[in-house]
């Protein structure tokens, strides 16, 4: 084996290795660093065997062309990006996730003609320089906003190889997921927070005045009383959203396994909603013929149907009537047949703008009439979750001024005398 294949073979087997301990300790795996030290002195040894048999000549057979295409395959298989400089900071080695962040990083080019990061750069130096490993951040804005954190490590060389002088090592682990969970969690928290505050200071307010000046004022207290019975109710209904909200996304991962029968569902939700509909002055129809199966939780269907009819009633009712509507459907994709769920109102409609936001926890259109219809800003985000646990879709159409849309798609289960044995009574 010549000399720079056996460099380069090492080369790749030293990322690998210490590619793969950074990987494991970075996720906070115990064994990381002793599956990394265990694979360097395994690579360490080929390599310093390779060289005092410099002058053999290698057959096909032999074991060290195995090892170090094991290392090649390793340093090819980490997830991360992982990318070797020399002491110039030119690229010696990367792997496909690095070629894939950086499409212009070439070999034997400056690394700084791909990664234009002063931190990073510096943080090179500065490892040359001590010999001690750091971290620091990285970010792209193009084509979308991703963070990394950068581990930056000095590569120690046997006598013999470069002059024995150090390479350095970076492991680039992407925090963008992490951080958008974190920015979610915060903006949750702070949502429910206000949300709870209004109706907290309201009761605790009408409280002090019952307490003091409208002490002996019956119809005062009972007024007063109304109100706070209104406020404790839109609490209540916050918490059993939030609780369900819960739920479902612990078990979203689990796709249901039972079959149930959506017309049933929809039937039911239709006659259960219809005294709202008619306070409200609204026709409620439902058109479904036969039975429609889907695997589904029956509890978090009726929530679906619920939650979809009543938002067309409050906020479309304005246009008079409210259809619902089951049909069956091929996806023209996959070919897979499919119910889909159709509630459509006729009322004031939505903005383009605001269609892809709305299934965003606590996300209005309109922050007051939500509250006045004594809304909680999270049925969309509930409905959402549970089409996702039923595998399927949910499609918003809406135009102003026409009315609005809601299709919720599910994966339609067949099988022999599935229809017959849903389509008798309950």
């Amino acid at each position: 084996m010549a000399r720079g294949a056996r460099r380069s073979s090492w080369t790749a087997a030293a990322v690998a290795t210490l590619g793969l301990g950074v990987f494991a300790a970075g996720r906070g795996t115990l064994d990381g660093p002793m599956i990394a030290a265990s694979l360097v002195v395994l690579c360490l040894g080929g390599f310093i065997g390779s060289l005092g048999r410099s002058r053999i000549v290698r057959t096909p057979e032999s074991p060290g062309t195995g090892r170090h295409s094991v290392a090649e395959a390793l340093l090819a298989n980490i997830p991360d990006p992982v990318i070797l400089v020399d002491r110039r900071a030119v690229v010696i080695e990367v792997n496909p996730a690095a070629r894939a962040l950086l499409p212009t990083l070439k070999l034997r080019h400056p690394l700084s003609f791909a990664l234009r990061a002063p931190d990073v750069l510096d943080g090179i130096e500065e490892v040359l320089r001590t010999g001690a490993a750091l971290k620091t951040l990285y970010t792209t804005r193009v084509p979308t906003e991703r963070a990394f954190e950068v581990q930056i490590g000095a590569l120690p060389m046997p006598d013999g190889v470069v002059g024995g002088q150090p390479n350095v090592v970076l492991f680039l682990r992407d925090l963008t997921s992490a951080r958008r969970l974190e920015a979610m969690r915060v903006d949750f928290v702070a949502n429910a927070s206000h949300e709870l505050r209004t109706p907290l200071a309201s009761l605790l307010g009408f409280i002090e005045t019952l307490q003091g000046p409208a002490r002996n004022d019956p119809p005062a207290r009972e007024r007063f009383l109304g109100i706070m019975k209104t406020q404790a109710q839109r609490m209540a209904r916050l918490v059993d959203d939030l609780l369900s909200l819960s739920r479902i996304e612990l078990r979203e991962h689990v796709p249901p396994t039972r079959p149930v029968d959506l017309t049933r569902i929809a039937r039911q939700m239709v006659d259960t909603q219809g005294p709202l509909a008619r306070d409200r002055g609204v026709a409620l129809s439902v058109a479904a013929e036969g039975a429609f199966p889907v695997l589904g939780e029956r509890d978090e269907l009726l929530r679906v149907v619920e939650n979809l009819i009543e938002n067309a009633v409050k906020y479309g009712g304005s246009g008079g009537r409210v259809e619902v509507a089951l049909r069956r459907q091929t996806d023209a994709a996959s070919g897979r047949a499919g119910v889909e769920l159709a509630v459509r109102d006729y009322g004031p409609g939505i903005a383009a703008e605001h269609i892809p936001r709305l299934t965003e926890r606590f996300y209005r259109v309109d922050v007051a009439s939500s509250r006045d219809q004594g809304g909680t800003g999270l049925g969309l985000a509930i409905v959402k979750h549970i089409v996702n646990r039923h595998r399927g879709r949910l499609i918003i159409e809406s135009v102003p001024d026409a009315g609005t849309t809601v299709r919720a798609i599910f994966p339609e289960f067949e099988t022999a005398g599935t229809r017959e044995a849903l389509a008798e009574p309950a």
